[in-house]
């Protein structure tokens, strides 16, 4: 196993493990933190896909062991790659720091996909997200849970309410034909990624709006297609407080800047 400290031109924070020579179709990025009742579970039905993809769990030093079940798991599969970071930095910095790792690679994937690590994303509906950016010519297909045939199962009624105003404002705000800007199981191709990277600057959760929205700017064709959200069985929820003020802050100031 090939262990290296991540490039300083990368702008990584971490230590990557893993072989960094893989070629693959597809680079799925899985972002962890206390994830050890789930990341097994999940890594194992991602594999008994047969997809030619990679693997790339992005683990923020998680006290719980994570990154030691992935370790375990990298002696049995060899597309995974491991970026442990010193210290929980955010889903926004998780999501960018795999799309540089990933396009860094000597041979980059040509579709990259994000997904939670809980059991909230089926990994069964991952060749549905990835048909319409190999074949049907878009840039982006987001795993939507409020396009029609799509579905939230076990969420609280808060959380709900929390979610769908949280559409409502990003909707307005952006102005994208889409229903579902906050999900986070998405498929983008090589060239969005590549096209968006450097604009992106969100911290944490935010960061699927202003993906959606960089995308809308520069022309780049974003489709959904419906997915069923479970809500986890396993572990607690990372979703705090700061982070839906941060997510309210970034909608605010970026109506403000369109004034």
């Amino acid at each position: 196993m090939t262990v290296s400290r991540a490039n300083h031109q990368q702008n990584l924070g971490g230590v990557v493990e893993g072989n960094l020579n893989l070629k693959s179709e597809i680079g799925l990025i899985l972002p962890t933190y206390c994830e050890v009742e789930n990341i097994e579970e999940i890594i194992r039905e991602i594999e008994k896909l047969n997809l030619d993809l990679s693997i790339l769990v992005i683990d923020d030093s998680s006290p719980d062991g994570t990154a030691n079940i992935v370790r375990k798991l990298q002696k049995e599969y060899g597309n995974i790659i491991l970026l442990t970071r010193p210290r929980k930095m955010g889903l926004g910095t998780a999501i960018k720091d795999g799309f540089k790792l990933l396009l860094s690679l000597k041979n980059p994937p040509k579709y990259i996909i994000t997904m939670d690590a809980d059991h909230s994303h089926n990994p069964a509906e991952i060749p549905k997200i990835v048909a319409p950016v190999k074949y049907g010519g878009y840039d982006m297909c987001i795993g939507s849970r409020y396009h029609q045939g799509g579905a939230v199962k076990n969420w609280s009624f808060p959380r709900k309410i929390i979610s769908k105003v949280a559409n409502i404002i990003a909707k307005l705000a952006v102005g994208a034909q889409i229903k579902d800007y906050t999900s986070g199981m998405r498929c983008y191709s090589a060239k969005l990624v590549q096209s968006v990277i450097n604009k992106l600057h969100s911290q944490t959760y935010e960061i699927q709006i202003e993906v959606i929205r960089q995308a809308a700017k520069q022309g780049f064709g974003v489709i959904e297609v419906p997915i069923t959200f479970i809500n986890r069985k396993k572990g607690k929820s990372k979703l705090s407080v700061r982070e839906i003020c941060d997510f309210i802050l970034y909608i605010a100031k970026y109506i403000s800047s369109k004034l």
